[in-house]
């Protein structure tokens, strides 16, 4: 479906983001993807998940799956891995911006600031929340969206969560959560008279490696989600050859899955969320 296209999926080690990369694999693209965990540096945190485990569990799925390490801190080291993909492919069709480093505090500080009152908390949380999170997503976007304007086409998905609209308990998350799904309204705006969408996305309860952590003592897994099928639902937006008249939209993995007809890698469906939130 997707073998003519190429992707940017940013912060891709574990989780939702190595999810994506293996659901547009699945569909045929090639997936240049980034992270800072390899096997020869370690984790960035106290979880399974390097770069070289997204490309092998990827290269068993089909597609390309192409490594970058990257940090999205550094404005200089995503500049160059967008002239990579410019130098090697030629074009980007899909950007996926997933990276966010907000929930590193957790583990540095084994988790006694969750759920903590705002003013009790470390102050340097803002920048974790908002530099390796809205800002990079703004500034991945800004280098990587001239590859789209010259050909007149693209899309651009920022991930982000409900709690960006409705939730009350996270001041800086909600706050950064916001601001990447208000961004893609805003980039939407100014990219539609260049053919090149902009959408943000809602995944539900994913069961990431830090989510099996905590287990079921804290998660209710009964109507939850893989992380490639938040891929499958990103794949399902990028061959969309209508994918104009969603521009500007806050969509929902599990609406798409209802929508587009893809079920989740165990067969099931799973159910929006958006009643419990919205």
């Amino acid at each position: 479906m997707l073998e003519d296209r190429v992707a940017l999926v940013t912060g891709a080690s574990r989780g939702v983001g190595k999810g994506i990369v293996l659901g547009l694999c699945e569909a045929g693209a090639t997936v240049y993807f980034t992270g800072r965990s390899t096997l020869a540096q370690g984790a960035t945190v106290k979880l399974p998940g390097t770069l070289e485990d997204t490309a092998e569990e990827a290269a068993a799925l089909g597609g390309r799956a192409i490594p970058i390490r990257c940090d999205h801190a550094d404005d200089a080291q995503t500049a160059a891995a967008i002239e990579r993909i410019r130098t090697e492919e030629g074009r980007l069709d899909v950007l996926v911006n997933n990276a966010w480093g907000g929930y590193e505090y957790l583990h540095r500080f084994e988790f006694q600031y969750l759920g903590a009152p705002f003013w009790t908390r470390p102050l340097g949380l803002w920048d974790e929340m908002f530099v390796a999170g809205p800002r990079a997503h703004y500034v991945t976007s800004a280098l990587a969206a001239p590859l789209m304007v010259e050909r007149g086409s693209g899309l651009i998905v920022n991930i982000s969560f409900f709690d960006a609209e409705t939730f009350r308990g996270d001041v800086i998350y909600s706050l950064s959560k916001g601001a990447s799904q208000r961004m893609a309204s805003h980039m939407a705006d100014q990219l539609r008279d260049h053919g090149v969408a902009a959408v943000a996305l809602y995944p539900g309860l994913v069961r990431t490696e830090a989510v099996l952590q905590a287990g079921e003592e804290h998660f209710d897994f009964s109507n939850s989600e893989s992380p490639q099928f938040v891929g499958r639902a990103v794949a399902a937006l990028a061959g969309d050859r209508d994918i104009m008249r969603r521009s500007g939209e806050t969509l929902v993995a599990a609406e798409l899955g209802e929508e587009y007809g893809f079920p989740d890698i165990d067969g099931k469906r799973p159910r929006s969320l958006r009643p419990d939130y919205a």
